[in-house]
C-alpha cells in the first residue's frame, strides 16, 4: 500500500498578509548558508523557493518536492534546529511542501545534513535551552496522557479501525489485509504468545479503548482488568464492554499502572511503555513481579530504537510529551532486576509503517472533518506527525518490539514456537 500525502492548497487567509519580514530581500549569507546546506546533504532532488520568489536547487534533475519558506524566521528556525522548529513553521503554514510530503520528509532524513546548529557553541546553546522531555510520575503522566489521548473519541473514531479501535501497530501476515482484518490479526497473535486459556486471569498495562481486553475475554475465555488514565478511553471502553455482554469478564479501572493489585496469570501491556519513561521501567519491573503468578506469562509491545535516542523534540513537545521509545538494551532494566526470561523478541517495524500508511488514508479522507473539530494548525500538525511517523519506520529510525517472558525458574515452556504461529 502507497499513501501519496499531498500538501494542501497554499492559499490560507492568514498567509495573503505579508509581513515586513516576509517583504525583505534575501541576504547574501542566507543565500550561501542554503546553498552550503544542500551540498552537505549531497544535492538532493529537492527545491527550495524562498519568501521572495527566489529558488534554490540541490540537482541540476527535476526536483521531486519543493520546500516554501514564507519568512526569514522559518528559514533560521530550521538551519538552527530542525528537529524541534520544522513542524511548528509548517503548523504555521511559514512552511508550505509542494508534492509529496512523505517524499520530501525521506529525502530529509536520507540526506540529513550537519546543521548549523548541531556542532561547536551555539549547537551547546541550542541543547541547552531546548525542552527536555517531561517527567513520567504519578501527576504528570496524566497530563501527558490527557494531552494526547483525550482529544476525544470522536477525533480517534475518523482513522481507527472499529469496532477495536486499536492505536497500536497493527499485524499483516498478508501485507493487502484491510487494516480492520490487521489489527484482529494483531491482537490474535498477542494472545497466541501467551498461551492464553479459558479461565486465565489477565492484567492488562495501558488499555487504549479497551479492545485488546474484549477481544481476549471474548475468544478466549479469559477475565481481564484492564488499567488506564485516560478518561475518555476508559468511559468509552466501558460502555462498548456493557454493550457486548462483557461487562462481568472485563472491568476498566482509570489508574495508573504503578497501583494494580492482585496477583494475575498473564500481564500484557501494548503501546504503554512508550508513555512511562526511562527512569520508571524498574518500577514497572516491579509491578510485573508483584502481579504475576509463578507460571505466569507476559508480553510488553512498544515502540523502540536500535539505540538510545531521544524522542524527536517537536513530537514530545506538541504531540507525545513525555513519550521515550527505548531500545532493547534499556528494556532490560525491565526484566533483569527481577529474574524475567526473555522468551522470543519479535521486531514490526514494517507492520507499523503498513498501519501509519492505513490511519494517514483515513485522516485524509477526513481532512474536513478534523478542522471543524479543531482548527487548520492542528489538521496540519497532525498529518506532519502521521506522514513523519511513515517515514520513521520505513527507514529504521524506529522499531516495534514485541518481548515475550517468564519467571526464570518456569518450565512449563513449549519446546517450539509453533503455538504461535500455526494453529
Amino acid at each position: 500500500m502507497t499513501t501519496k500525502t499531498k500538501e494542501v492548497p497554499l492559499n490560507f487567509e492568514h498567509r495573503t498578509r505579508r509581513s515586513a519580514s516576509e517583504a525583505r530581500p534575501v541576504y547574501g549569507f542566507e543565500r550561501w548558508l542554503l546553498k552550503r546546506l544542500l551540498k552537505t546533504m549531497r544535492d538532493p532532488p529537492l527545491t527550495i523557493s524562498l519568501w521572495n520568489g527566489e529558488q534554490l536547487r540541490g540537482c541540476a534533475q527535476r526536483s521531486d518536492v519543493t520546500l516554501h519558506i514564507r519568512n526569514p524566521q522559518a528559514l533560521w528556525g530550521i538551519l538552527a534546529n530542525p528537529d524541534l522548529y520544522f513542524g511548528d513553521a509548517y503548523s504555521d503554514g511559514n512552511i508550505e511542501v509542494e508534492g509529496d510530503l512523505l517524499r520530501m520528509i525521506e529525502l530529509a532524513t536520507l540526506h540529513k545534513p550537519q546543521l548549523v546548529g548541531e556542532t561547536g557553541p551555539l549547537g551547546l546553546l541550542i541543547r541547552l535551552l531546548a525542552p527536555t522531555p517531561r517527567t513520567n510520575n504519578l501527576k504528570a503522566s496524566r497530563h501527558n496522557i490527557h494531552h494526547h489521548y483525550d482529544l476525544g473519541n470522536d477525533f480517534y473514531q475518523l482513522w481507527l479501525d472499529h469496532p477495536y479501535m486499536q492505536y497500536t501497530c497493527a499485524y499483516f501476515p498478508d501485507p493487502a489485509m484491510s487494516l480492520e482484518a490487521a489489527q484482529v490479526a494483531k491482537m490474535e497473535h498477542v494472545c497466541r504468545k501467551l498461551q492464553l486459556k479459558p479461565g486465565d486471569t489477565v492484567v492488562e498495562a495501558g488499555c487504549g479503548w479497551g479492545g485488546l481486553a474484549r477481544y481476549m475475554a471474548e475468544h478466549h475465555g479469559v477475565t481481564v482488568r484492564a488499567y488506564n488514565i485516560s478518561q475518555e478511553q476508559v468511559r468509552y471502553a466501558t460502555e462498548k464492554a456493557q454493550a457486548s455482554g462483557l461487562a462481568g469478564k472485563v472491568e476498566y479501572i482509570e489508574d495508573d499502572y504503578r497501583n494494580v493489585t492482585g496477583e494475575y496469570d498473564v500481564f500484557v501491556s501494548v503501546g504503554m511503555l512508550e508513555h512511562v519513561g526511562r527512569k520508571n521501567y524498574r518500577d514497572l519491573g516491579g509491578v510485573i513481579d508483584h502481579c504475576l503468578k509463578d507460571n505466569g506469562r507476559a508480553l510488553i509491545h512498544s515502540i523502540g530504537r536500535n539505540a538510545p535516542r531521544l524522542m524527536n523534540r517537536w513530537i514530545e513537545k506538541r504531540i507525545f510529551p513525555g513519550a521515550y521509545p527505548p531500545a532493547l538494551s534499556e528494556m532490560m532494566d525491565i526484566f533483569e532486576p527481577y529474574d524475567f526470561s526473555i522468551l522470543d523478541v519479535e521486531n514490526l517495524r514494517l507492520h507499523y509503517a503498513r498501519t501509519l500508511e492505513h490511519w494517514l488514508q483515513r485522516f485524509e479522507e477526513h481532512r474536513m472533518d478534523v478542522t471543524e473539530a479543531f482548527d487548520e494548525r492542528f489538521l496540519r500538525a497532525w498529518r506532519l506527525y502521521l506522514t513523519g511517523s511513515v517515514s520513521a519506520f520505513k527507514l529504521g529510525d524506529l522499531q516495534l518490539f514485541q518481548v515475550l517472558f517468564s519467571r526464570g525458574g518456569d518450565n512449563s515452556l513449549p519446546w517450539s514456537r509453533k503455538y504461535i504461529y500455526y494453529q
